[in-house]
């Protein structure tokens, strides 16, 4: 089993009387360790824009970070349980799917504090980050229906669930506050880690037309993004700015700043020894969800005046 320590080593030596007492390099150092998500490091999405995070936290504070991956433990449970008893100040769950092991184990270890991504836990040791995907989403349905040229786009789901649908919903609401009677082609993939399956699902949605493509999908979405590049449509990636894994088809990305959660959560338990308890809540207002910068299109001064005002009008509402 892998246990990654990811340090910054300084190793400091005293000189005893008679030899070398070696201290403990982490001896008064914050240590945290995280769980990742069940697609791991490499996803180009969720987990490798917290992983981010994660560094920032060891470059700017020093921070000690164990990371561990669901390929190396097995499952949640065993996970958590190895990082509670490592002596980690703080404990992440990154994603839903992990809320039900880290629950388990919370409750039998009462004194540690857990942190949650993703999900609401009603357990006081856990705090729970959520984020409102559905505001960043809307933004991203308008940008689809105004460049749209066929008025027929698509949304791409990893799994059904709720927090996936929160994406969708808020993509669609986006999309038909520019024009109400836009076609919105919708599938869920069953999968957050098969590019080629996403890949498959935008070329159907391509061939009935859609001509700007959006997925909440992890590695699945990567898929839908070089499927659009292929065919010369548009496409708008999430979570981190994923222009650069389709630079001839994403307009823009729809920016869930788990990187920057993640480090002012741990920055706070560093700077007080605290952090916030119960459930937090990040959108719009708190610069936690948003637009990466515009690539790719080449509008008209006028429909870029437009996009605009659309765009300003829909934030200006949700903050």
């Amino acid at each position: 089993m892998k246990n990654k320590i990811i340090v910054v080593l300084f190793i400091t030596l005293l000189l005893g009387a008679c030899g070398l007492e070696e201290r403990n390099p982490l001896e008064g150092k914050v240590k945290v360790g995280v769980m990742l998500s069940e697609n791991g490091l490499g996803d180009q999405s969720f987990s490798d824009l917290a992983f981010a995070g994660l560094m920032k936290a060891r470059d700017e504070d020093g921070i000690v970070v164990e990371y561990l991956e669901l390929a190396d433990t097995g499952t949640y449970e065993s996970g958590f349980e190895q990082l509670a008893n490592n002596g980690n100040d703080l404990v992440f769950a990154l994603g839903f799917t992990g809320q039900e092991a880290l629950e388990k184990v919370a409750q039998a270890y009462p004194q540690q504090s857990f942190v949650l991504v993703d999900a609401v836990s009603e357990m006081n040791n856990i705090t729970s980050i959520t984020f409102k995907e559905n505001e960043g989403s809307v933004l991203a349905g308008i940008v689809a229906a105004t460049v749209s040229e066929t008025q027929t786009i698509g949304f791409i789901g990893g799994v059904e669930a709720p927090l996936i649908q929160r994406f969708e919903q808020g993509f669609v609401q986006g999309a038909k506050s520019v024009n109400p009677t836009i076609e919105i082609m919708t599938e869920y993939a069953g999968s957050f880690d098969n590019d080629a399956l996403g890949a498959e699902i935008a070329a159907n949605m391509i061939d009935s037309q859609a001509d700007v493509l959006y997925a909440a999908a992890g590695f699945t979405g990567v898929g839908m993004l070089q499927e659009a590049e292929k065919q010369g449509v548009y496409a708008i990636g999430v979570d981190s700015d994923q222009y650069f894994y389709a630079e001839k088809a994403v307009i823009t990305s729809m920016m869930k700043k788990i990187d920057l959660a993640l480090f002012d959560i741990i920055h706070a338990y560093k700077e007080t020894g605290e952090i916030p308890s119960g459930h937090v809540e990040l959108g719009l207002a708190e610069n936690a969800v948003g637009l990466a910068p515009f690539r790719v299109l080449d509008l008209t001064q006028e429909d870029q005046n437009r996009l605009d005002g659309y765009l300003e009008k829909a934030t200006s509402e949700m903050k």
